[in-house]
């Protein structure tokens, strides 16, 4: 569907200050959600399957060569890791888990790894199934889709203005065209950036009517958590009420897209996470994000039910198509779901636990972020495009 408000609506609703006015925005987007997707919800969780020695340079990420930081680093997980992992996030509730890695893409070897533990968690859970691994070509789409995998996520980060100020070595073209790889292969997208990078107010609205062009079925939304040493690790977190008058209006820009927050919601939103849901959310990342640390799975799924929300489980599986399954393409039952009754914390599960199963690799002193894309960058592909 189209935007339900035009640009220049979006502009005026971005310059809202008056915290009433932005609570009536907030009930405008609450209509929006609850007529499209009625109490469903589309709860998210994730695994750092491949962490740090990043060496492209995006300004946000302390895993890029580039940051004056401590990298959080571990190896590629074995297919079986990946499948626990799962287990735990099944156990918290979570509807659908993302299997995550650093860089531009994947070896041949890593990428194996990744189709043989979507496979595992195809065949022993009953979660929907998503992976971020960066760039990609159509044949390695259509390689994820046949191991199981119904969703790819990759960002644009910001919108097109902004993006060389966000990035050099990895193009802004280049994403887009691992967007439409994923499309071919018949595949859902998820698609969405990172607000307070530095973005002017006019930029976070191209950025959503951007995204309303590409069209994904979900978009996740991520707020700056600034890390020391990286780029933008100086700035200062966004105002609460800041997060939750733009949740509303991508919403108004993106009405039947599905949106979730991640990253950065415990740090700048704190107690207004709850308005933020009711801002138009259908999910947010449970548990742990990447590298830094979550919240409590009885919190999130409480969060929502206080709005009248259902969190339960989802026994279908794409079978009976859902909101975060509209183009109905899944068939076929799945393997009943192994966990009788969810838990509250995630100390009773595997949980990814970036405090734990990280480790901090102290590097030299990094090269200065870039000015401009590298010469290699406008001519060579990335990992992950031709095999």
């Amino acid at each position: 569907m189209a935007p339900l408000i035009s640009f220049d609506e979006a502009l005026e609703l971005g310059a809202l200050t008056d915290h009433e006015e932005i609570g009536a925005l907030v009930e405008r987007a609450w209509q929006v959600r609850t007529d499209r997707f009625g109490d469903s919800t589309d709860m998210c969780s994730l695994v750092n399957a491949k962490s740090g020695g990043c060496a492209e340079d995006c300004g946000f990420c302390a895993q890029s060569r580039y940051a004056d930081a401590d990298t959080p680093m571990h190896a590629m997980m074995e297919p079986d890791q990946i499948l626990e992992h799962a287990k735990a996030a099944e156990a918290a509730g979570a509807h659908r888990f993302c299997m995550v890695t650093q860089g531009q893409g994947l070896s041949k070897r890593d990428f194996a790894k990744i189709v043989e533990g979507a496979k595992l968690v195809s065949e022993h859970t009953n979660l929907k199934r998503c992976a971020s691994i960066g760039h990609m070509s159509v044949d390695r789409a259509k390689q994820l889709k046949e191991a199981g995998i119904q969703r790819v996520h990759h960002n644009v980060e910001t919108s097109r203005s902004y993006y060389p100020e966000v990035s050099t070595t990895v193009r802004y073209e280049g994403r887009i065209r691992t967007i439409d790889a994923v499309n071919e292969a018949g595949l859902e997208s998820c698609v969405g950036g990172i607000l307070n990078l530095g973005e002017t107010p006019r930029q976070r609205v191209e950025m959503a009517f951007e995204l309303a062009e590409i069209d994904p079925d979900s978009v996740p939304i991520n707020l700056l958590n600034p890390r020391t040493g990286t780029k933008f690790g100086e700035r200062d977190l966004m105002d609460p009420w800041e997060v939750v008058k733009w949740v509303a209006i991508f919403r108004l820009i993106l009405p039947d897209a599905l949106f979730r927050l991640c990253g950065g919601r415990v740090e700048n939103l704190g107690e207004l996470q709850p308005l933020a849901v009711k801002a138009g959310l259908n999910g947010v990342m449970m548990g742990n994000f990447l590298t830094t640390l979550g919240v409590e799975p009885a919190e999130d799924r409480a969060m929502f039910e206080e709005l009248g929300l259902n969190v339960a489980r989802q026994d279908d599986n794409g079978a009976v198509p859902r909101p975060d399954n509209r183009s109905g393409w899944l068939e076929g039952e799945t393997p009943r779901t192994p966990v009788e009754e969810l838990v509250d914390s995630q100390a009773e599960a595997n949980f990814w636990d970036p405090s734990t199963q990280l480790r901090l690799h102290r590097k030299a002193k990094p090269p200065p972020y870039p000015s401009e894309p590298p010469a290699a960058a406008t001519a060579a592909e990335p990992a992950g495009w031709g095999d």
